[in-house]
């Protein structure tokens, strides 16, 4: 049975507008949103008994209304119970029909916390209601996540028509059921829209409560069902095997100053052997900053090069992709291999130049950015796509670079490191590689935390620094200023540090100036012409200065873990001791506290990713503004790994032997999202 469509429960185009800001588009979503609290209407409590701090609803008659101007306007309605007791209801926003609800002599309910006032025990903004002929309600009444214009009332209206309409049949059989001793979903869903008045918060909002089970274990079924299929759709494809000669690569590993480690041999073996495959290989290839994943992926490109494919490399920045450029020109050309730039800001003559090189075939190696899948770009034999930092491209622009080959070989790379739990579930449908040891001669990286008031200290610490030969990062969040942030810009600092360093070059780099202006910049920092080197987070990814031994980071506490250690991997690239202080200024929030002390207390990429889902959850961890698919709702992956891993082989019993459980399950949950979830 089909799910009804907001329009089939009579929600008119005007709340749609205002349902979709909340991810509501069918039913079934509004179904899914659930509340965030409930209140307790169930009963009235005697003024007298009710607690300080503790949301109640109470009953009385309006002895007294009045409007004071001071210190503010606000309305202060003086009511009594039945008991004799009085209280004070205060409301610093109101209309007039709210003046005429509590008119002197009514009869009102009011539902709030009660606090100890100026003229005694009070409610602040109350929810009010008449009392005469009003019932009491046989079940909690939840409140919901909302929008601007979209009242509690109408919102339950929508949701307990969708709860009415739609087939709430379910979707697994009973005896599976029975067996993983999960409720019916019906049951599960309507406990938590309308629970009774004998359980309270604490027990609604328990992850284990067995409802919270079968919403988890029914949203993580359909996960892996969908990332399953993915896989097994993806093994039947019919790519073109990808067979190097070996005429490229022993060229580049003898011409390269270092020796692979045994961690990068063992990937390139695996990336290697995927590209032989008749079906694409669809690999992401994981490994900590520093840890050489660039120099893999230019091993692949030279095996699909060699085997006469043409291949794509692209990055989310310009600055990253122009370093990917560099690596590749200067590991490729000496080969007499070209290799192609194509971004936002080359010259449309360059622009169209690249662009014919590609549909006729001569050129066969391009490095660019989100210009690479415009629709003009069109490839002659596209075999590879290799895409950095792959968690910050849009999946429907992966996508679009995939879908300019036929069946297409990917390999998607990150160094934001993914926790096994987080990968079994959103990346089930990939091949998993990790280079899990760094070069032998990176020095480890000292953190420090200082307080931005002893900017004295850091600045002579720099000084040091210089005069020890070496070079500095000082990062700054922001180009220019804010007036709600307010913090320390990037221009403003350049200013500040050329005058406290004048005897040295003092450059500055952000995302507003010119690729080639920043490629400049870049080039004068490398080759030590510039000693202090003022930027913001553009240099987060892809630079690589070996001479440049300290980090200075302003303002850390307002950025996430994953940025804060992909900057701290700029140094520690050479033989240098290096050290990385992240400035902070007070007063620090509570996730400000647990970002810094994790950043202090780790250096592993991995460790600090399983730090960071457990800090922000598995939504915010992978960005999932940038994916555009509705991530996990509702499961924690951290404690509900026992779910995941059977949910896991579940999907798998299922595939093999139930296809139209499986048909029926992806038809509730995701609906047309699957296309998404194999990319």
């Amino acid at each position: 049975m089909p799910i009804p469509t907001l329009t089939d429960l009579g929600v008119t185009d005007k709340w749609q507008q205002k349902l979709a800001k909340l991810h509501i588009h069918n039913a079934w979503d509004a179904i899914l949103h659930l509340p965030l609290r409930y209140e307790d209407e169930t009963k009235i409590t005697a003024i007298a008994h009710a607690k300080i701090g503790e949301s109640v609803q109470v009953e009385g008659i309006v002895l007294q209304q009045e409007v004071q101007f001071r210190p503010r306007k606000q309305l202060l309605v003086h009511i009594q119970d039945g008991m004799g007791a009085t209280l004070f209801l205060r409301f610093l926003n109101f209309y007039p029909s709210q003046q005429q609800q509590m008119a002197k002599g009514q009869r009102i309910r009011a539902l709030g916390e009660i606090k100890h006032g100026f003229y005694g025990d009070e409610m602040i903004h109350p929810k009010i209601r008449a009392a005469e002929g009003a019932v009491l309600s046989d079940t909690l009444t939840p409140v919901y996540p909302t929008v601007s214009g979209l009242t509690q009332p109408t919102l339950r209206r929508f949701i307990q028509t969708a709860l009415e309409k739609v087939d709430l049949s379910d979707t697994l059989p009973k005896a599976l059921l029975h067996r993983l001793n999960l409720p019916d979903v019906a049951a599960s869903l309507r406990l938590l829209h309308q629970p009774p008045s004998s359980m309270n918060s604490a027990q609604l909002h328990n992850g284990h409560l067995p409802a919270w089970q079968r919403l988890k274990f029914d949203e993580l079924l359909a996960q892996q069902l969908s990332m399953k299929l993915a896989y097994q759709q993806r093994c039947q494809g019919s790519a073109t095997p990808l067979i190097g000669n070996g005429r490229y690569a022993p060229i580049l590993l003898e011409a390269l100053p270092f020796a692979l480690t045994a961690a990068q041999q063992r990937v390139v073996q695996e990336i290697g052997q995927d590209l032989q495959q008749t079906y694409p290989m669809h690999r992401l290839l994981q490994g900590d900053v520093g840890s050489g994943k660039t120099v893999v992926a230019a091993l692949a490109a030279l095996h699909a090069l060699e085997a006469g494919a043409q291949v794509a490399i692209m990055a989310p920045t310009e600055i990253l992709a122009e370093q990917h450029f560099q690596k590749f020109k200067q590991w490729l050309e000496p080969m007499g291999i070209e290799v192609g730039w194509l971004a936002g800001s080359t010259r449309k003559k360059a622009k169209d130049q690249i662009k014919t090189s590609l549909v006729d075939g001569c050129l066969r190696v391009v490095v660019g950015t989100h210009a690479l899948f415009q629709d003009d770009v069109v490839f002659a034999q596209l075999g590879l796509v290799i895409v950095d930092e792959q968690h910050r491209f849009g999946v429907g622009q992966r996508l679009a670079l995939k879908s300019k080959g036929q069946d297409v070989h990917q390999l998607m790379m990150s160094a934001t490191p993914i926790p096994r739990t987080l990968a079994m579930s959103f990346f089930a449908d990939l091949d998993v590689s990790i280079i899990d040891e760094l070069p032998p001669n990176r020095t480890p990286i000292k953190t420090k935390l200082i307080n931005s008031g002893r900017r004295a200290e850091i600045e002579a610490f720099v000084r040091h620094t210089i005069k020890q030969g070496h070079q500095v990062y000082w990062v700054c969040p922001l180009i220019e200023e804010s007036e709600t942030l307010q913090l320390q810009t990037a221009v403003d600092t350049h200013v500040q540090l050329q005058a406290a360093f004048s005897e040295y070059a003092v450059g500055l780099l952000h995302g507003r100036m010119k690729a080639a202006d920043k490629a400049a910049q870049m080039e004068v920092f490398k080759a030590n012409e510039m000693q202090i080197l003022v930027a913001t987070t553009v240099i987060e990814v892809g630079v690589d200065v070996p001479n440049a031994s300290l980090m200075v980071i302003e303002h850390a506490e307002r950025m996430g873990l994953a940025q804060l250690h992909q900057l701290r991997g700029r140094v520690g690239r050479g033989q240098a001791a290096s050290v990385c202080v992240l400035m902070f200024t007070e007063p620090l929030s509570d996730l400000a506290k647990a970002r810094l002390k994790v950043m202090y207390e780790y250096t592993d990429g991995f460790e600090i990713a399983r730090q960071d889902l457990a800090i922000r959850g598995p939504g915010e961890f992978l960005g999932a503004k940038q994916s555009g698919v509705p991530l996990l709702r509702f499961t924690n992956l951290e404690d509900d790994l026992e779910l995941l891993e059977q949910a896991r082989d579940v999907a798998q019993y299922l595939i093999m032997h139930d296809q139209k459980v499986v048909e029926t399950h992806l038809n509730r949950w995701l609906a047309s999202r699957e296309a998404f979830l194999g990319v």
